[in-house]
């Protein structure tokens, strides 16, 4: 997460620098930008070393600050130790198959709110808000509870789910559609014989890809780090996700952090990957209507 931060900080910073300050004044903002970002993903570049290094080597002072040559032993040791690719594809399942319903659900709400005039819109939109400043940890017992009534105890299902239409993601792509969606395209659309469902899908859809990105990045990263929830609902080793398997890797006997630094690091991968592959629409989504024209 901090490293995704990082890269925001430093691409966001040049978007809104670039059109505000004089060239003198930028240049000395980057370097403060790239000082901080610099900061920031330090504790990455060490674990991706500590990641090459054995245990003995990761404790030793002074640190070392350069990758070592115990990558391949770590690789084995960490498949020896614990079934990473189970849990990357625990995790894979998981976390894909949240991302797409909330952006399915959240962008049909959100367009819901912010195109149509329906009796208590307001009402209903002041609630949904004021669900959200309650605490995700004071809703765990009823979920929990809600969860074995309906036997999805074990199951992928009960963190699929329950969460697939949440309140910020909502409120989010409604913001989206107020700032982006014209009304009148969507009277047109009427106009000319599309269907609600074509409206929504062939033309709406197409114009929410930035929010998409956005809101799609934030929850890829909430789902595959979470592991409260994983914890309490997954019973089975066979369902372990990423954050469990980590968990089950420090021992009392002694913790090989050689590989766990390893497993770590190829738990992060995926994160810097899918925040690559939607930067271009994830700074679109953040920055819009942030500098007018």
């Amino acid at each position: 997460m901090k490293l995704i931060l990082a890269l925001l900080l430093i691409v966001l910073g040049c978007i809104l620098i670039g059109k505000f300050v004089s060239k003198g004044k930028m240049i000395i903002l980057y370097v403060v930008l790239l000082l901080v970002a610099a900061i920031m993903l330090l504790p990455f570049y060490d674990m991706f070393v500590m990641s090459t290094r054995t245990t003995q080597e990761i404790f030793s002072f002074p640190p070392f600050l350069t990758f070592g040559k115990n990558l391949i032993e770590n690789f084995t040791n960490m498949n020896l130790s614990v079934n990473f690719m189970l849990a990357f594809r625990n995790s894979l399942i998981i976390t894909c198959s949240y991302v797409v319903l909330v952006l399915l659900f959240c962008s049909m709400g959100g367009y819901a709110f912010a195109v149509y005039n329906f009796p208590g819109r307001g009402v209903l939109f002041a609630i949904l808000l004021g669900t959200m400043m309650i605490p995700a940890t004071a809703g765990i017992i009823p979920w929990y509870i809600m969860m074995s009534k309906f036997h999805w105890v074990d199951t992928f299902r009960a963190l699929i789910i329950p969460n697939c239409a949440n309140a910020f993601g909502i409120y989010w792509m409604r913001q989206y559609c107020k700032n982006n969606v014209p009304v009148s395209l969507v009277e047109a659309a009427r106009i000319d014989g599309c269907s609600e469902w074509t409206i929504f899908f062939r033309i709406v859809a197409p114009i929410l890809k930035p929010a998409y990105a956005s809101l799609g990045i934030m929850n890829f990263v909430n789902i595959w780090n979470d592991f409260m929830q994983p914890m309490m609902i997954l019973k089975s080793p066979s369902l372990q996700t990423l954050p469990l398997m980590l968990r089950t890797m420090v021992s009392d006997r002694g913790t090989d952090y050689g590989a766990m630094m390893l497993a770590s690091t190829c738990a992060v991968l995926p994160l810097l990957v899918a925040f690559l592959c939607a930067s271009k629409y994830f700074m679109d989504g953040l920055t819009a209507g942030a500098v007018k024209e």
